[in-house]
């Protein structure tokens, strides 16, 4: 486990971007069983999703999403020293989607940009990456772009899988004020590395069979080139590390659950939620959910729930915990304190 703190660093503002196509779960009658849709629907909380065009990637919704930012906070991209692009689905192998990203928005050369590769847990390890740089004597603004498009990495005949996932890009911006203090704790365990998986990369060589679609060992028809996920294991590492996570953040930080205002979890499956909730004892109220309009959209879950539901919300102080987890295995949480974060309303692309 690694547990980070700062002072002196925060959000200033946030923003998202999602695309214009919906998808209904009701419609998946190709897919489950009429009788069993649903149940379906109420057990995962997936009403509708946003699905990209084949024309359009992450860092097209992440794009999009920043421009807004700039927007609607008078940001002139000159300012941004730092750029940082968390994504599973970017544009390219070579080159990092940062670089472009930089060029296309018109950053400065002198902005340092990477990109960042993990799992749903993604944006609070890409979120402590943002504060520790914005940390560092000579960086005061950091722009951190999280999108994904798993809508392009998963089979439309996997019905684990395709009921779950949506498309979305947002936009963070980190700054250096008076934010006082923040707390990441996050943790990993590889051993879990077949929950979640493509099969089909550098240590298993792309080849023309890996391109074929097979009906698999658990029923479910994929490529090697598309995600595998046992939702069953996904469930029981959730339950038995997320909840226990969070409460030990609280304890140190010294924090009680009614202090929090907002609770933001990864927005995997309502169930999953909803067992959190429960066994954290925190009211529901506080725990913002945009699940049922957008589905699983991996890293980018977190703050697009956080621009969907609490747009216009976060005036004033408000004491905010983030919750994610994913593949790797990886997890982790974060606390911190949001102070006249100006959150836009998600917008279409």
């Amino acid at each position: 486990m690694a547990t980070i703190s700062f002072q002196g660093v925060g959000i200033k503002a946030m923003s998202a971007c999602v695309p214009q196509q919906v998808v209904y779960n009701k419609d998946l009658g190709y897919l489950i069983p009429e009788e069993e849709i649903e149940k379906t629907i109420n057990n995962i909380g997936i009403q509708e999703r946003r699905i990209a065009s084949d024309d359009v990637t992450a860092s097209d919704l992440c794009y999009k999403a920043a421009l807004r930012l700039f927007e609607d906070n008078g940001i002139e991209p000159e300012c941004i020293d730092v750029l940082l692009f968390m994504s599973q689905t970017a544009d390219y192998r070579i080159p990092a989607t940062s670089c472009l990203l930089q060029h296309r928005l018109g950053l400065g050369k002198e902005t340092l940009c990477f990109d960042i590769s993990l799992g749903c847990s993604g944006y609070l390890f890409a979120l402590s990456t943002a504060f520790a740089y914005a940390s560092m004597p000579g960086i005061n603004r950091v722009l951190l772009l999280d999108g994904e498009t798993f809508s392009k990495i998963v089979n439309r005949h996997d019905k684990v899988d395709w009921p779950l996932y949506g498309d979305a890009g947002t936009a963070t911006l980190v700054e250096k004020g008076d934010y006082g203090d923040s707390t990441f704790m996050l943790y990993t365990d590889g051993s879990g590395e077949d929950t979640l998986k493509i099969h089909a990369g550098m240590r298993h060589p792309v080849t023309p069979d890996s391109c074929v679609e097979r009906e698999r060992e658990d029923g479910n028809i994929r490529s090697d080139l598309e995600v595998f996920m046992d939702g069953m294991d996904v469930f029981n590492f959730a339950i038995s590390k997320v909840p226990k996570s969070i409460k030990r953040l609280l304890k140190e930080t010294d924090t009680a659950i009614e202090d929090i205002d907002y609770l933001v979890f990864h927005q995997a499956n309502r169930f999953m939620m909803d067992f959190f909730v429960k066994k954290l004892k925190i009211s529901p109220d506080r725990v913002p959910y945009c699940i049922g309009k957008y589905g699983n959209t991996s890293s980018a879950s977190v703050p697009l729930t956080i621009s969907s539901e609490l747009a216009g919300a976060l005036s004033g102080e408000h004491k905010m915990v983030m919750s994610a987890f994913g593949a790797g295995l990886s997890w982790g949480a974060a606390m911190m304190t949001m102070r006249d974060c100006k959150v836009s309303p998600v917008i279409e692309y």
